[in-house]
């Protein structure tokens, strides 16, 4: 893949294909040929040790053995050599087995515990599956290098020969058939039904000659344990800073980190935790009481008010019954960057981190400034993670020209920034972010040219923005034959919805190398093609045409997806999430790291709650607890395999075992009910195997030569088959499809760069995924705006498990919101996404039945799917207090002690429960605060339009088209434009307002008019009223506080409904006395 092959454009439809501004087309780089001897077990070459010299096994007779068959028959196999019988010695840089203690010629700490690698253990496994590895197995006569078995050889008891005792019962036991306990790397494929063949012995000889036995190695073992019972001790007293490197433990081993997992569980501390508990179970109790008492209770003078009230009560108990038992098993995480390294990054061998390919969106150049963009991929080319494992893709949706060339801009700009970043480790390694720190930057550096080169760099960065401003200017008045690039050709893109495919590869293996010399990452720009007449599914098919593209190109086994505005603001966040992704207990079951996200350039009140704070620290905790969080559409890391729509991996049940001290009768009773429906079954399968067999059988009677044809057809057919299906799957790409089969990633060997750039325009063609799975079962699920959450749900359904990670360091920073119409808007995209699901038939009520989906995650699902309708029962509880005040009725009968004590401890649960909440997962009560106000004001505002939209949209077929959320500042035309739009939204919370006001006063009138009696009922009615006035507190601020931007549409509508009501005042008249006293006539007195 060349940086200077310039811009691909074309059309696989059209069969067009154009490259724009090439300068130059350099061949791949032939691989280095290495010559040597054959391994006799696994057929690949024996290879060179770190020396340069030939890898040589065993010292007796060099029989020919590669390093990693050497490693492997050492840490899983008899650990002898094939030909000669004889040990194998442990050589330089290769893990410690037992049984080493006695070389002390070997001294190599640093490799002791260096189990190998993923590609190593993938490369086994796939020897063992096209039975190239034989040795140990019987007979394969077609392969003359296959080296046979010894014959079975006598086991030993106490020197004596005795053969009626099974292997599997003998203390002599190779070390992958007994133990039962857990493994961090087990065998890859273990076959229990292969014999094992022991390891030979002289019967003349001792046992202790052969390390058996004796009592120094009795007490080796003994000190061994000892030494491990007491470094566990300390790991798990006082972890990595309680425990002390004194005399006694010196002797530990010192690589012993690199063995440990990568990460762990923190759980909340019981003290916090059981409490909160506690409340929630009584509160349901407390809830049950107290609908028992409004159900028999009815308001009979208020009847209707009565049944509305019980109503939208019921519904909010069900709402929070939902939200709360998700959050039942918070957990936090912790993570450990030490040990990854020390795992897969040895000194002086190349890095095994996986590859990762990292995905950034945009559409609209106008709404999402370059110069943000910009800072998002210059901190993805700076980070902290080896540059040959990493492949930035920037999806233009909106084929502009301002982003391709701002893009080239960057590429040229990142060859002077990532070199500083690296050279003086500064985060974050976004330069308007950085540039804009009001801290002292001077803190821990040490280098003595630090403040020359920044203030250097910053004058290189000064001059980039006003290029990319230029670039900003000159895009706003579009020529009339449209844009032109800087060779005289037309842009491709210059029309937004009819243009061909586009790539360009800016850094690449040829043209990636910054001001130091130092290879760069790759950053590819990619535009897909749109026709009309096609759906092209919004930002679900923009991230899909980059799956296809990055696995024709890179293929990581990795991907993460940023949006343009949220940058890198930790340049070791891919390390956070591969501490995860590949630790080798949890990582193959793990779909996706979810990061949280956090937010620059918000104002220390957080008026309209756009940190989220509650659901990214409470929520999220609480579904790591159970099967991992949701996917909230940026700063996750994926598994590319989980994308293709695979099931999890299935844990494996340890084998049964018996147990010699019970009766054989009890034994076989156990065995035989144990064991009726798996005999009922295989007598099944006996018969379809067996009729099968038959018709296969048929044409046996033939000659061998019609067998074999036959045979070669059936094999033929088979394979047509499984490529028709998967071609059907992924679609019509050969080198997308091969790709796919590589779990481990990495591109096809043997293709060139031309092939690859012509292949990806295909895999990016607009018609590639018609009759195909995707949007259905692969990549991000299509058929929501809200594509995130519905990708996820889908793999939660295939049994994947997802992760949220926390790091001390935000992983990523983005743009948020600021005023309220974009606030407003925002949630109104994210709840009508929500109501298209729970209308589709992905709706979490009914779907994923019989999958992998845990109960609780179903239940935070559908919470996730419901929550938009509870603005219905919430527009008209907050509408009640007013009507109650207008009409001096209430919801309630005159309470008793009894009610009164029910509504009183309810009271204190909920007040309690939140208290709680906010202890163990340290959320300040501002945050809560914030967070309950917007859930009323978006819950009677954007909530109740989008589910009038959903219903319009899946019911009459009617689109509600969206644009982007702006990120720029408070450009006064632009925020004009947005406010005139959407303030539709501001009417129902402003009516809710002047309503509740009205009935404030009204209230208060008649109470004063009526006497002392009658302040008593409206205490309850007031509390009502301003239970919704402070919650919409935030609302009247931002509306008000818009000065001579207010909209004159709600300026109408507020003077509207204050004549509506001023009306009903009159006709309420609360001034007369409505009490029945005597009529009061003339005396008849002439008082003047």
């Amino acid at each position: 893949m060349e940086a200077s092959a310039g811009l691909v454009a074309g059309s696989h439809n059209r069969n067009e294909l154009v490259v724009i501004r090439r300068d130059g087309e350099s061949g791949p780089r032939p691989l280095q040929q290495l010559s040597g001897q054959v391994c006799q077990i696994c057929g690949d070459d024996v290879g060179l040790t770190v020396g340069g010299d030939l890898f040589v096994a065993c010292n007796e007779c060099a029989f020919p053995i590669c390093r990693t068959c050497y490693e492997y028959e050492r840490r899983e196999g008899n650990q002898v050599c094939p030909q000669c019988k004889t040990r194998f010695k442990r050589l330089k840089g290769c893990p410690r087995v037992p049984g080493d203690e006695e070389e002390d010629d070997v001294d190599d700490l640093e490799h002791e515990f260096d189990w190998g690698d993923d590609h190593d253990s993938q490369y086994l496994a796939e020897a063992m599956l096209h039975s190239r590895m034989s040795y140990g197995r019987h007979g394969d006569i077609n392969n003359p290098h296959v080296v046979r078995p010894m014959p079975q050889v006598p086991l030993l008891t106490n020197g004596e020969m005795v053969d009626d005792i099974p292997p599997e019962q003998h203390a002599l036991v190779p070390s992958f058939m007994g133990g039962g306990g857990k493994r961090i790397h087990p065998l890859p494929f273990p076959d229990h039904n292969v014999p094992v063949q022991p390891r030979s012995m002289d019967p003349s000889k001792d046992l202790a000659s052969y390390g058996y036995g004796s009592v120094a190695w009795k007490e080796r073992m003994e000190t061994w344990k000892q030494k491990q019972e007491k470094f566990q001790m300390a790991r798990s007293n006082g972890g990595d800073k309680g425990w002390d490197n004194n005399n006694d433990e010196s002797d530990l081993p010192l690589m012993d980190e690199a063995r440990q997992p990568l990460s762990r569980k923190l759980p909340i501390p019981s003290s916090k935790i059981n409490p909160y508990r506690m409340i929630i179970l009584i509160r349901l109790v407390v809830a049950g009481f107290f609908f028992h008492y409004r159900i028999t209770n009815p308001a009979k003078d208020a009847y209707p008010l009565w049944l509305i009230s019980v109503i939208c009560e019921i519904w909010f108990a069900l709402s929070w019954i939902l939200d709360q038992f998700p959050k039942w098993l918070p957990i936090e995480r912790e993570t450990y960057l030490d040990r990854l390294s020390l795992r897969y990054e040895k000194e002086g061998q190349p890095s095994q981190l996986a590859p990762m390919d990292i995905f950034v969106s945009t559409v609209d150049p106008m709404k999402e400034p370059p110069l943000i963009t910009a800072n998002t991929v210059l901190s993805i080319l700076a980070v902290d993670y080896p540059v040959e494992k990493v492949s930035c893709y920037v999806s233009d949706d909106g084929a502009a020209m301002l982003t391709f060339e701002a893009l080239s801009e960057t590429s040229e700009f990142a060859k002077k920034w990532v070199p500083f970043c690296k050279k003086f480790n500064i985060e974050p390694r976004a330069p308007e972010w950085y540039f804009q720190q009001k801290i002292d930057y001077l803190k821990d550096k040490v280098h003595p040219s630090f403040v020359k080169e920044r203030r250097a760099m910053k004058r290189e960065y000064e001059e980039f923005k006003v290029r990319i401003n230029g670039l900003v200017a000159k895009a706003q008045k579009v020529p009339e034959e449209g844009w032109t690039m800087q060779d005289g050709t037309l842009w491709p893109g210059n029309n937004v919805r009819d243009h061909p495919g586009m790539i360009q590869v800016f850094l690449g293996q040829s043209g990636g190398h910054d001001v130091d010399g130092n290879e760069l990452p790759r950053l590819v720009y990619v535009s897909r093609e749109k026709r009309p007449g096609f759906n092209h599914h919004k930002k679900a098919g923009a991230m899909n045409a980059l799956v296809r593209v990055s696995a024709v190109l890179t293929n990581a086994p990795y991907l993460l997806n940023v949006d343009c505005d949220h940058y890198f603001n930790n340049s070791k966040a891919i390390r956070e999430a591969m501490c995860f992704m590949m630790d080798p207990l949890v990582g193959k079951r793990v779909c996706y790291v979810q990061f949280p996200q956090r937010f620059d350039g918000i104002d220390r009140h957080d008026r309209y709650a756009n940190r989220n704070i509650v659901f990214f620290d409470i929520n999220m905790k609480g579904l790591d607890g159970i099967q991992g969080p949701i996917y909230v559409g940026t700063g996750c890391a994926f598994r590319r395999q989980a994308l293709y729509g695979t099931d999890a991996p299935k844990k494996k049940k340890p084998p049964n075992r018996t147990c010699n001290c019970w009766p054989k009768w009890c034994c076989c009773f156990c065995c035989c009910t144990g064991s009726r429906k798996k005999s009922t079954k295989s007598k099944q399968e006996k018969k379809r195997s067996g009729s099968k067999s038959i018709e296969i059988a048929g044409p046996a009677h033939t000659l061998e030569g019609i067998e074999e044809g036959v045979r070669s057809n059936e094999i033929q057919k088979q394979n047509m088959t499984v490529e028709q299906k998967l071609e059907k799957k992924f679609g019509q790409s050969p080198v997308f499809v091969a790709s796919t089969l590589l779990e481990n990633g990495g591109t096809l060997k043997g293709a060139t760069p031309s092939s690859l750039l012509k292949e990806a325009i295909h895999v990016i063609s607009c018609g590639y995924e018609d009759k195909t799975d995707w949007g259905k079962e692969i990549g991000w699920i299509y058929g929501s705006v809200t594509e995130d959450i519905l990708t996820g749900f889908k793999m939660h359904c295939h049994g994947w498990r997802s992760i949220y990670c926390v790091p001390s360091r935000t992983a990523f920073k983005g743009s948020a919101p600021l005023n309220l119409s974009d606030r407003l808007h925002q949630v109104l995209r994210w709840a009508l996404g929500s109501v298209e699901i729970f209308l589709s038939k992905h709706c979490p009520l009914w779907y994923g039945y019989g999958g992998g989906l845990k109960w609780l995650e179903r239940m935070s699902y559908i919470n996730a799917t419901i929550y938009p309708w509870t603005s219905i029962p919430l527009l008209a509880y907050c509408t009640l207090p007013a009507v109650c005040l207008l009409t001096g009725k209430f919801i309630t009968p005159e309470l008793s002690n009894v009610a009164s004590l029910w509504f009183l401890s309810l009271f204190i649960c909920i007040f309690a429960t939140s208290i709680l909440e906010m202890r163990w997962s340290g959320v300040a009560i501002d945050d809560w605060w914030r967070n309950e106000q917007f859930w009323v004001i978006g819950g009677v505002s954007a909530h109740l339009f989008a589910v009038f939209q959903g219903l319009l949209k899946v019911l009459a077929g009617i689109d509600t088209n969206f644009t982007v959320t702006s990120k720029a500042g408070d450009d006064e035309e632009f925020s004009e434009l947005y406010t005139f739009k959407w303030t539709t939204l501001l009417i129902p919370p402003t009516t809710l307002l002047i309503v509740n006001f009205i009935g404030v006063v009204a209230g208060v009138s008649n109470a004063i008019n009526n006497g002392y009696e009658s302040w008593g009922p409206l205490f309850g009615k007031l509390f009502f009223s301003f239970w919704v006035i402070v919650h919409l507190y935030p609302f009247l601020k931002g509306l008000v506080g818009r000065q001579n931007r207010t909209p004159t549409i709600v300026i109408v509508w507020s003077i509207l409904l204050a004549s509506i009501f001023s009306l009903l005042w009159v006709r309420i008249d609360p001034f007369l006395p409505k009490s029945d006293g005597p009529l009061l006539e003339e005396c008849g007195l002439d008082c003047n």
